[in-house]
């Protein structure tokens, strides 16, 4: 596992289990535990999904100590707006049965999220979280947090995948030491990603699947990839990718795809 060394010198590893839409229940409790026993070490989830509980369990049931995994955790919208980010922090603590979170992010930039900054980064000084970010800040949100907060955001994490790369807001914030994490890497249902024929053709090239692919793309370029699944052999299979390198040219053919294309909303114009 490559890990990611953030602004703040916290190393993450550099692919995740995504929880998101895995629901409540033995879904999710089972595709951490699966996770945790193929290799990963990084759990990505959020107040709003749900399942932080179950997340837990996971953690719990399996053998890897807790000082062993980087769970990143965030404040949903509702909370930003209504000054509840400690609340929410504490909640989602007990939910995981932790004392401690490795990374915290403001989930989207809505309203109240000059005064829930200042909260993140009374965790952060209270040593209660290890590092802190954003996610789907474009950059000019970025530069209105920089402008007031003390703390430089340690990760934004963002959708890219090779039909949406947001190639200039990661380009941007490696300016400024802010590190960067994909949700979405593989696509979803409106963007059938893995059907493109280029990513088919360099899948046979390489011995290996369009997600591989994907996944060994996000990995050359040094983004945090956060893959989502509940199925226990696609869990195991997202993980191998560390045994071969992209040449420069299949790297430049998958950044080509780029049609500025959405699995999810735009942060400059959401409503939830």
């Amino acid at each position: 596992m490559n890990n990611i060394i953030l602004n703040n010198g916290v190393e993450v590893p550099q692919v995740g289990l995504g929880v998101f839409l895995t629901g409540e229940g033995s879904g999710t409790v089972n595709a951490v535990k699966w996770a945790l026993d193929a290799g990963y070490r990084h759990i990505d989830t959020a107040a709003v999904y749900g399942n932080e509980a179950e997340v837990g369990i996971g953690i719990a049931a399996s053998s890897v100590p807790r000082s062993e995994i980087f769970i990143t955790g965030k404040v949903w919208n509702d909370d930003i707006r209504n000054g509840r980010v400690r609340e929410a922090f504490e909640r989602t603590l007990e939910y995981l049965g932790t004392d401690y979170l490795d990374m915290y992010l403001l989930h989207w930039p809505a309203e109240g999220t000059r005064q829930a900054w200042e909260a993140l980064e009374d965790l952060y000084f209270e040593e209660k979280v290890r590092a802190i970010g954003v996610s789907n800040f474009q950059i000019h949100h970025l530069k209105d947090l920089m402008n007031y907060g003390h703390v430089i955001p340690a990760l934004n994490q963002v959708e890219s995948h090779p039909l949406m790369t947001n190639q200039e807001l990661i380009s941007w914030c490696r300016k400024y030491d802010i590190a960067t994490g994909a949700w979405s890497p593989l696509g979803g249902p409106r963007v059938p990603l893995l059907e493109h024929p280029v990513l088919i053709e360099l899948g046979e090239k390489y011995g290996k699947t369009p997600a591989h692919i994907v996944l060994r793309w996000d990995i050359q370029r040094n983004v945090i990839v956060i893959p989502k699944s509940s199925h226990k052999e696609r869990i195991e299979a997202n993980l191998d990718v560390f045994d071969f390198q992209l040449s420069n040219h299949d790297m430049q053919r998958i950044q080509s795809l780029d049609m500025g294309l959405r699995v999810g909303p735009d942060p400059d114009n959401f409503d939830f």
